[in-house]
């Protein structure tokens, strides 16, 4: 591990803290908000309530790691031995983005079949995605990394082909200002997700390891911090305010349809 300046250590430890505080603050409010929209779509709240729980835990874990690794000499922190254990993440990442993807299906609204279906297909993507990363992301030299990079971006782009092209037509039937939110909802998962490879990335173009240097390791970190506030803390808020916005969709045109069921037998007789 390099030497780190007070302000190297102190932005990658206050990065990690309030990201779990985020985390649970997000937690908390999914849970309280679950009364706020239809029983249908709860499930997509319940899912974006474990993917914030589950990265809360292991940041905190994250956290404990990253301040065990470093210890204060001299007017800089030098590494003690300790392990920073940086496979919490992708722990993590294994567990979470499936979820991710899951909470978009949940919040459709689509036939039970068709939901289950696109579900395992997403989720088992992702989890590709995850499990062909971590090697590239450990590895030492540029062509192994580079290797395992491009690997993991095919079922990174399976995925995008699904949300973009097959679930075109699905978000199109929603009410307009569901379809705002569903194409927000998309969009953010492209520029989180597309983050990643470049943090991935960051090594080779700086010609160092993760550990190699202070800035590539400070860069790294921050960086992974950014993009999972955005993919997990601000996604699940904005699957919550499509779950509310179909909700009093529904609950607007209910009073309609039932008038139309009401007028129909009068209608054929």
């Amino acid at each position: 591990m390099p030497e780190l300046t007070v302000g190297q250590f102190s932005l990658v430890y206050n990065a990690f803290s309030f990201t779990f505080a985020a985390m649970l603050a997000t937690f908390a409010f999914l849970i309280l908000s679950r009364g706020e929209v239809a029983p249908k779509y709860r499930v997509a709240l319940t899912l974006s309530s474990l993917v914030v729980l589950i990265a809360g835990y292991h940041y905190l874990r994250i956290f404990e790691s990253w301040d065990a690794a470093f210890a204060f000499t001299d007017g800089v922190y030098v590494a003690t031995g300790a392990q920073f254990n940086d496979a919490y993440r992708y722990i993590d990442w294994l567990l979470t983005v499936p979820l991710l993807v899951a909470e978009l299906v949940a919040v459709l609204g689509l036939a039970r079949r068709q939901a289950g279906w696109m579900t395992f297909r997403l989720g088992t993507a992702a989890a590709l995605m995850i499990i062909l990363g971590y090697p590239g992301e450990v590895a030492t030299d540029t062509g192994t990394r580079l290797l395992w990079g491009t690997l993991s971006t095919i079922p990174f782009v399976y995925i995008l082909y699904v949300l973009f092209a097959q679930l075109g037509d699905t978000i199109q039937k929603q009410p307009d200002n569901v379809r705002v939110l569903l194409r927000n909802a998309r969009l953010l998962l492209l520029a989180t997700w597309g983050f990643y490879p470049i943090v991935f990335l960051l090594p080779v173009l700086t010609g160092g390891a993760v550990s190699a240097t202070a800035g590539v390791l400070v860069a790294v970190q921050v960086g992974y911090v950014i993009a999972d506030v955005a993919a997990k803390c601000g996604y699940g808020i904005l699957i919550f305010f499509i779950a509310r916005a179909k909700s009093e969709s529904e609950q607007a045109a209910e009073p309609m349809l039932q008038n139309a069921r009401q007028t129909a037998p009068a209608v054929g007789r």
